[in-house]
Order: C-alpha cells, then structure tokens, then sequence
C-alpha cells in the first residue's frame, strides 16, 4: 500500500488498479473516519484502508449510507470491515477493534477524488446489508436470475468473505436446501453440479443451461461456467 493524492473511482468496480475491484464484490473500497483511528492511536494506512475522511458522525456512518465527493463520484457503504490477522499487531486484542476498522463499500458513480475533497453522506439512501454472512449468502443468491449460475468461488466474492468461508459454504447449502432458494445456480469452483440442489440437472436444463457429463462417467455434470456465469455489476449499485 502507498498514499496517494487522488483516486479514480469506477461504477461498478471500484478503484482503478486495485487488487480488490471486483465488479461483484461488496467490499471494493474499505473506508475509515478518521476519528476513529485517533481514538485507536492507529496512524492512518495501518488499517489497510483505502480512503480516511474526517467531519462524519458515527451515527451516519452505517451501511445502507451513500457517501458522495465534489466530483460525483459515490460510494455506498454495505458492512463492517471485519478484524484480521493481518492487523493484530496493531493492537492488544482485535475486540477492541471490532466495528471499528471501518465500513466496506461499492463505487456507484464514477469520478476522481482527491485529498481535501468535500464530502456528503446521506444516511439510509439505500437498504442495509447485513454483517451476517448467511443472511448476506441468502439476499445473493435469490438475485441470481433463471439461466445463470456462480460457483463457490464466485459466491465468496459476492457476499464478501474470506476463501476460509469456502469450507461454510455446504453447511450454509444443508441449511437452505429445504427451503425455496434457487440453489440449483450454484456449482462447486470448477463448475460440478453439487450434491444439496435435488434435482439440479433437470432444472439447470429447464433453464436452457447446457449441462456436461465426464467421458468416463455417466453420473458426474458439469457446466462450462464462464458461458453462464452471473457477474453483474448492477448487483448492489441500486
């Protein structure tokens, strides 16, 4: 990480040449007031923070808030950025830092921002995303349309979690699959049908979805992902 004076913002994205843009991540740009790092006694890029401001209450600096800057360019704020590893050192116990290291957040208007730039928040501009990961698995996926489909790996990606989450992902499946999800769409990260979606096959087909069998075996299908693959950027831009 480097500071820099300016950033570019892109819709949909988030920061122009960062690791992190991802056009179906809700964690494209991570946001820290600068009160809290004073409180902290943390100088500011420790955090591993994209973007200080200073001048907003904690009261408005919730998820669901959109924050916009002189040049139109916007982001709206979507949920805690969780404690890690990476940051330990920081300080005695990451409890102390917890709801505290700042708010993730998508690009939902493009334009340059620059340090000294005013800024604007608007509180509750858009509905909240929960800090539960389940909840958040639960809101993606009834958002992926008939004739698409995500793997494990892009599911993490879209409800903004760690690859560790990777190994929640059946248990979050057994959960949901007595209920009316469209779980079928989901395939495991090299694009097999998956064990908890009864029926994926024939409803995946009925969904003009074009499913694959192994040369050597008549019961293990597949889809050629990338042809079906749900990346829309709109996710959370409304």
């Amino acid at each position: 990480m480097k500071e820099v004076n300016e950033l570019s913002l892109k819709e949909g994205y988030g920061i122009v040449g960062d690791i992190n843009a991802n056009a179906i991540s809700p964690r494209q740009v991570l946001v820290v007031r600068h009160e809290d790092i004073v409180d902290l006694a943390i100088p500011p890029g420790e955090l591993r923070e994209n973007l200080v401001i200073t001048g907003i209450t904690s009261k408005d600096f919730t998820s669901g808030s959109l924050i916009s800057f002189d040049s139109g360019a916007a982001i709206r704020l979507t949920f805690h950025c969780e404690p890690c590893k990476r940051i330990a050192h920081l300080v005695d116990s990451l409890k102390t830092i917890q709801y505290k290291r700042g708010f993730l957040g998508v690009v939902i208007n493009s334009g340059i921002i620059r340090v000294g730039d005013r800024i604007n928040i608007q509180p509750e501009k858009f509905p909240a995303l929960s800090e539960n990961p389940y909840e958040r698995f639960l809101d993606f996926i009834v958002k992926v349309p008939a004739g698409k489909v995500v793997t494990y790996k892009h599911l993490l990606e879209a409800i903004g979690v760690d690859k560790s989450y990777m190994r929640a992902i059946p248990t979050y499946l057994k959960k949901t699959s007595a209920e009316n999800y469209p779980i079928h769409r989901i395939l495991d990260s090299q694009g097999y049908l998956i064990k908890y979606a009864p029926n994926q096959k024939s409803q995946l087909e009925s969904e003009n979805i074009e499913v694959l069998s192994e040369q050597d075996s008549s019961h293990k299908y597949f889809v050629k992902y990338n042809k079906y693959l749900y990346n829309d950027a709109s996710i959370y831009l409304t």
